[in-house]
């Protein structure tokens, strides 16, 4: 009877010891305890009222200890102190023996700290680690994620591109187990203990190996090590032989779209995010003084009536409500810490009324973690066999064609090109022009109209390294516009600018899936066969020779992109090996290094394609007879009879402001070849080609209401261009070479050539009427010189006198 009684005891004591019990039914059979990370700086103080703000409201069992990382100076200006349950940690922003500034390593070192100082330590089974920056939205209990002792849970961060390469195998004996994960972390006490002092030495590895802070080893863009303590952590637990389990879609960045059936519990707003004009970054509030001045919140975001009026897809709409919850739970928290500062009781308003609303309460109460409904990715470092290609079942999924082009006159023309034919194509789905730009070639740049319009950073030289590589904007472009948009397409379809469209280009009809890409031969790619893919890639046999097309699922373009531009950058650097016997670049000047830098990339994740030679064609070349094929890509010089099209001659012309400039006219059909099919459709497609491309001139000329061709204000418009031109060229060349320049295009029109030819009668006619006026004033004048000269004799011979002559 005693001793059950004490079991009784025993029981009601652990089931206290968990903190409050939860109403909503999550009562912990463990004792939770979480933990974050801070400074003492204002900044961390507006991030502390949110988190513990939300950590009330999703009724987060068990304890929670903010990790307060402080000098004794900073301390005695501190007045956070009340902001949450604390526990006082040494800051070792500045390393106590190398004297090195990296705050990020107090993290791991209060984490440890903690442990072995903290009497809560000593009565906790679980513990959760989370970051400051983020808002709880359900309990987050360890076991329903699956959790278990030596198998921690943790989140994607898919750029720790340093668990693939060289960096894990320079930091730790078991590079086969390390994981790339962070963000959010719950895992037993145990496994804690034995991980807190690796996860601080292996930070401190990772801050002093300099030379391999490169982002192409490390995926930290800024190549400064700022992201050293994330992969202390992985490194660490690597050592310690923990293999996680890991989630990416639970922990979720305001402004990115939620998966289908997915209820986030977790929010971090580390990135900027936006709705409408509406945007927020936190680290435009790193000195706000918010929590302490009294009644001052956030600028106040958009209502979600107004989000659902100003978004029609439902999906994407989600995403927004996000960012919207996430903004008003900060300010729902300032608003009660203010209260409890005593401040003056603010005075009403609309946005205040709509935080205290039931619809608001509504909006944000806990989410619960449905039975089964965490999906835990699969080992990433197991091989992954592809999934079987099946046919499509059930409605399309959504396509979205991505095309990638530069601030440059050469690259509008080649845009107004593409979305001529892309209009015509009936290719499903939105497209959008990757545009990448120099803050000052986007002052002057006049082509924002053309093309629906993702703005980028440009990368043609180099950040780090000042390499002049133009290419490189391609891979950075995709990766810049799958971290700020939020995207609702299952599959991409990347292409380049000079490319005009046939036909819609869909993965049902080409069967790319899920681990299964679809793209075109580039047969070119020796590097693929050689020892360039062994220098580049642990999975050379793994390497296509693939290009100019690509159908993916938007989860492989994700894990891929960033393997897209390191390895991109990484052959680039590559100099040694720029020769053509291992290329296949013959002009042996790394011009091709973006393309191996896909084919590499690919092959680092055992991304195996589906090459279909069916769906490209350059003109000029000649078809397999009855293939539709679906592009053309006219990156090379063709011919038909005497007229031929090389896009580079046109590099440096503006065919799109000067009004009705176009490309010489190709043949008409009935000009190729008859006798030989197969040359005659090779022509017939080139001839399409250069077609496509003037009808798209002509109506994008039409668009911005150029004058018709011979009217009064064209004539005008060639006055003001005379200025800039000599008799006898135009104003647009084509660079055949530095010296050469070509003849006057046909841009005018036959009426510009009739009035040409007037000009010319008139001219002629003049300068013949002034011959014969100089040769009539010159007849005139030989005699009246003539008649002087005689009279001038006889005066001076009537004055003569002896002795004189």
């Amino acid at each position: 009877m005693q001793w059950g009684l004490i079991l009784v005891i025993a029981a009601l004591a652990v089931a206290f010891g968990s903190g409050s019990a939860d109403e909503w039914g999550q009562r912990a059979p463990y004792r939770i305890h979480t933990l974050f990370s801070v400074e003492c700086q204002n900044y961390f103080d507006w991030q502390t009222v949110g988190l513990m703000h939300s950590f009330k409201k999703s009724r987060q069992p068990g304890p929670i200890t903010r990790l307060l990382s402080c000098t004794e100076e900073e301390m005695k200006s501190y007045r956070g102190m009340d902001l949450a349950p604390t526990f006082r940690v040494p800051s070792w922003s500045r390393h106590p023996k190398t004297g090195d500034w990296y705050p990020a390593i107090n993290k791991p070192v209060g984490v440890l700290y903690w442990l072995q100082h903290s009497e809560d330590a000593k009565n906790v089974d679980w513990v959760v680690i989370l970051d400051a920056d983020q808002i709880i939205r359900g309990p987050i209990i360890p076991w329903e994620l699956g959790a278990e002792r030596g198998r921690p849970f943790a989140a994607h961060y898919g750029y720790l591109v340093g668990c693939d390469n060289m960096l894990v195998r320079l930091h730790t004996k078991h590079p086969e187990l390390c994981d790339k994960v962070g963000g959010l972390l719950a895992m037993h006490i145990d496994d804690l203990r034995v991980l807190a002092p690796l996860w601080l030495s292996k930070t401190e590895d990772v801050r002093q190996d300099t030379a391999h802070w490169s982002t192409n080893l490390t995926g930290d863009v800024y190549g400064k090590g700022w992201i050293s303590e994330m992969y202390g952590y992985s490194f660490g637990a690597a050592e310690a032989g923990l293999k996680h389990k890991i989630n990416d879609d639970l922990m979720i960045y305001p402004g990115y779209v939620p998966r289908e059936g997915v209820e986030p519990i977790l929010m971090h707003y580390g990135l900027p995010f936006s709705i409408g004009n509406w945007s927020f970054t936190k680290l435009d509030h790193h000195e706000d003084n918010i929590v302490y001045d009294c009644n001052r919140l956030f600028p106040e975001p958009p209502y979600p009536r107004e989000v659902k009026m100003m978004e029609p897809d439902q999906y994407k709409r989600r995403g927004l409500l996000l960012s919207l919850e996430c903004m008003n739970t900060l300010n729902e928290g300032l608003i009660l810490r203010h209260a409890e500062n005593g401040c003056p009781k603010p005075k009403w308003s609309k946005y205040l009324s709509f935080l205290k609303s039931k619809t608001f309460m509504e909006l944000t109460k806990p989410k619960l973690l449905a039975p089964g409904s965490v999906n835990i990715l699969p080992d990433q470092h197991q091989h992954q066999q592809p999934p079987p290609v099946d046919e499509f079942k059930g409605p399309y999924p959504k396509i979205h064609t991505l095309f990638s082009t530069e601030c440059t006159t050469y690259f509008d023309w080649q845009t107004v090109g593409f979305m001529h034919s892309f209009r015509l194509s009936g290719q499903p789905g939105n497209i959008t022009r990757l545009l990448s730009c120099t803050d000052e070639d986007l002052k002057k740049y006049k082509g924002h109209d053309l093309a629906p319009t993702h703005y980028v950073p440009s990368m043609s030289r180099h950040p780090l390294t000042g390499d002049w590589y133009p290419a490189i904007n391609k891979p950075a472009a995709v990766v810049h516009w799958l971290h700020h948009t939020n995207i609702d397409a299952e599959y991409i379809v990347i292409l380049d600018a000079d490319m005009i469209l046939r036909g819609p280009i869909t993965p049902w009809e080409y069967k790319a899936t899920r681990g299964r890409p679809v793209s075109t031969p580039y047969d070119y790619l020796i590097g693929c066969d050689n020892d360039l893919a062994k220098l580049h890639t642990r999975n050379p046999e793994a390497c296509d020779k693939v290009g100019g097309v690509i159908i993916m699922h938007i989860d492989d373009l994700r894990k891929f992109a960033m393997y897209w531009l390191l390895k991109t950058q990484e052959v680039r650097a590559d100099k040694e090996h720029y020769g053509k016997e291992l290329t296949g670049d013959i002009y042996e000047s790394g011009w091709i290094s973006e393309m191996y830098g896909y084919s590499f990339g690919a092959a680092e994740l055992n991304l195996r394609h589906i090459i279909n030679k069916e769906i490209l064609i350059y003109p000029g070349y000649v078809p397999e007879p009855g293939v539709d094929y679906r592009v053309f890509h006219y990156g090379l010089e063709f011919k038909v009879g005497n007229w031929s099209f090389d896009k580079a001659n046109w590099r440096n012309t503006d065919m799109i402001n000067k009004c009705w400039s176009k490309f010489p006219d190709p043949p008409t059909p009935s000009e190729v070849h008859e006798t030989d099919n197969d040359l005659r459709q090779r022509d017939l497609l080139s001839i399409e080609c250069g077609q496509k491309l003037n009808e798209a001139l002509l109506l994008h000329h039409k668009r911005r209401n150029c004058p018709e061709p011979g009217s009064e204000s064209e004539s005008k418009e060639e006055s003001i261009s005379l200025g800039s031109r000599k008799v006898g060229k135009l104003e647009t060349k084509q660079a055949k070479g530095s010296d050469e320049t070509t003849e006057e295009t046909t841009s005018e029109g036959r009426f510009s050539r009739l009035k040409m030819w007037v000009i010319a009668v008139w001219v002629i006619s003049g300068v013949g009427f002034m011959v014969v006026m100089l040769l009539v004033c010159s007849t005139r004048k030989v005699r009246a010189r003539g008649k002087g000269y005689r009279n001038k004799r006889r005066t001076t011979s009537s004055y003569s006198k002896p002795g004189f002559e």
